[in-house]
């Protein structure tokens, strides 16, 4: 008795972990298979695997599962539910050399369909653009922005 007057016992907080990655990967590559071949690759420097996403760090997403091939590159991204999340210095590249750089981007692989909220700058051959948020449909090849900057070169005529 004597022993719980002289010292308190000692208090255990409980603690809940409710987001534990299920793998921690360095230098991580992803390939994702379909019957026709290989529709995307996800790269990173570092990768958390949870049950639901991934989270990559330096992260180089291709997207090969529509008529032009698309890469995607970041600081930072996070790939779950077909939707891919990419913040900090972001570029985005088409295989007809179509390219957006922008901080943000927010990447649908089932719609390809890309988007940011931030000002970017997009470009083709000396041809550039640069605006406040846009939503490019990569299938339909349409965009639609705001506060547009377009500088298009013409070609000269041969008189």
């Amino acid at each position: 008795m004597l022993i719980y007057i002289f010292f308190e016992p000692l208090k255990i907080k409980q603690q809940e972990f409710t987001d534990i990655p299920l793998l921690v990967i360095d230098n991580f590559v992803m390939y994702e298979l379909q019957s026709s071949g290989l529709k995307t690759i996800m790269a990173g420097t570092k990768s958390f695997r949870y049950t639901n996403r991934y989270i990559v760090d330096d992260v180089n997403f291709t997207d090969n599962a529509k008529e032009y091939m698309s890469n995607m590159q970041a600081n930072n991204g996070i790939y779950k539910n077909n939707i891919v999340d990419l913040k900090g210095d972001v570029v985005y590249k088409k295989e007809d050399g179509l390219t957006f750089k922008s901080d943000t981007l927010i990447y649908n692989t089932k719609s390809s369909i890309a988007q940011t909220q931030d000002e970017y700058v997009a470009y083709r051959n000396q041809n550039s653009m640069h605006g406040v948020s846009f939503i490019y449909d990569a299938l339909n090849n349409t965009m639609k922005s705001k506060n547009v900057t377009v500088k298009y070169q013409l070609k000269e005529s041969e008189i």
